[in-house]
């Protein structure tokens, strides 16, 4: 596909749960961090692809606030992962004109890289192309928590009026409240639930659920998955006709 020829009526904002490396990488005799680095290369294809497709905003689901409860071994070599990625990636992000976020509470993390997640972000605030948002540590139903409770310290101290609270109050107050909410969630490697992924944003988002292995998800399937929903009537509610 030739670049600047965006698919029409296409998505503006995706979001990706990137499932199915760990399972990649047993079928093929090898341990599940062979999976996970598959799956790094595999978000260096899908974001090159992004402008070309259209889309303006992409959010991907790189470690859960349940992601903890894995072996030590595969967590421990996931934080070493993000890290490399990240000190790998930066560069290329400032020249691809990539701005990166990332979402989630830092707090758990290890210092070092809470500190490449800082420098990412600054590096990358004057970029004005694909706004790539990383989900490190995060958890929708812990991310509603945290807002609320900067909410209600905001009441507490009077900055904020409980009678003016409403469905506009509390997005001003979730990690993603600069972003637009997601058009479209993708899940890979067929297992069809959210996974506490984007609880509040996703309420009238689009979901496909495809079979394929995140490894495996290339430019040509992120294509046609995109094409299919520009063929669905979106209603938010509403009845056409």
């Amino acid at each position: 596909m030739a670049r600047n020829t965006p698919l029409t009526g296409g998505p503006r904002h995706v979001a990706i749960i990137m499932d199915g490396n760990g399972r990649w990488a047993q079928a093929r005799g090898r341990p599940r961090l062979f999976g996970h680095h598959a799956g790094a290369r595999r978000v260096r294809e899908i974001v090159s692809s992004c402008p070309d497709l259209g889309v303006d905003y992409l959010t991907i689901f790189a470690f859960s606030t349940e992601n903890w409860k894995r072996t030590q071994t595969e967590v421990a070599g996931l934080m070493a992962l993000f890290r490399r990625y990240i000190l790998k990636e930066m560069q290329e992000f400032v020249k691809e004109d990539v701005r990166v976020r990332f979402i989630g509470d830092r707090q758990r993390l290890d210092k070092s890289l809470q500190a490449l997640m800082d420098e990412t972000e600054q590096m990358t605030s004057v970029c004005t192309g694909l706004n790539l948002t990383i989900a490190l540590n995060y958890g929708g139903r812990d991310e509603v928590a945290r807002a609320t409770r900067r909410l209600a310290q905001d009441v507490a101290d009077g900055r904020l009026d409980p009678a003016e609270v409403d469905q506009e109050t509390l997005p001003k107050y979730l990690d993603t409240r600069v972003l637009p909410d997601p058009d479209l969630v993708i899940r890979t490697s067929g297992e069809a639930r959210i996974s506490n992924f984007l609880l509040w944003q996703s309420a009238y988002s689009e979901y496909e659920f495809i079979d394929t292995l995140w490894p495996d998800f290339t430019r040509e399937i992120f294509t046609d998955v995109l094409r299919g929903y520009g063929a669905r009537d979106r209603r938010f509610g509403a009845v056409n006709g």
